[in-house]
């Protein structure tokens, strides 16, 4: 099949776009890694499943973000997904501070990888990097997922919905 000719977006159709992805409601994640490169996290929210067999995700980031080339260069992820009481984390991990600061704002432990996985995350996956995609701005990191735990009784999320946090729980 012959794609079409790509072309290059103009200012009002990136910011139609921006503003409807602003609808879309998305989970709000932690990335962490550690290895040769360092330990580092940011907070994220294009992350999705691909498959149950293997268990894989799909994480999105941005080139220009000073995480990218560092959970490149690891080639391991935690993917932490954050629950309500996380907000301040999750603002902690989005911010300019450093990675001291950041990692010093909660409870971290390790399984397989060794990337920090938070200590009382909803859930957390921990990933070894098996494949990527350059798309545009971003790489698409496919993450085959090494072990996870979930947590008992923690049936919330923190999502990003209208350019905001918002709590969701279970009922």
């Amino acid at each position: 099949m012959t794609q079409p000719a790509k072309t290059e977006a103009t200012a009002a159709e990136v910011q139609t776009f921006r503003e409807g992805m602003a609808r879309l409601g998305a989970a709000i994640t932690i990335l962490t890694t550690d290895g040769p490169a360092g330990k580092h996290g940011m907070t994220a929210s294009a992350v999705c499943s691909v498959t149950d067999s293997p268990p894989t995700l799909l994480v999105c980031i941005n080139k220009s973000n000073r995480s990218h080339d560092i959970i490149e260069k690891n080639g391991v992820i935690a993917v932490n997904v954050l629950g309500g009481r996380h907000r301040d984390v999750a603002g902690l991990f989005a911010s300019k501070k450093d990675e001291e600061e950041r990692f010093a704002g909660a409870a971290w432990r390790t399984m397989a990888t060794g990337s920090p996985l938070l200590a009382d995350a909803p859930v957390a996956f921990d990933c070894r990097i098996t494949d990527s995609n350059s798309v545009g701005s971003h790489t698409v990191f496919f993450c085959e997922v090494q072990a996870m735990e979930l947590a008992e009784g923690q049936a919330e999320t923190l999502i990003w919905f209208g350019r905001d946090f918002h709590h969701i729980t279970a009922v």
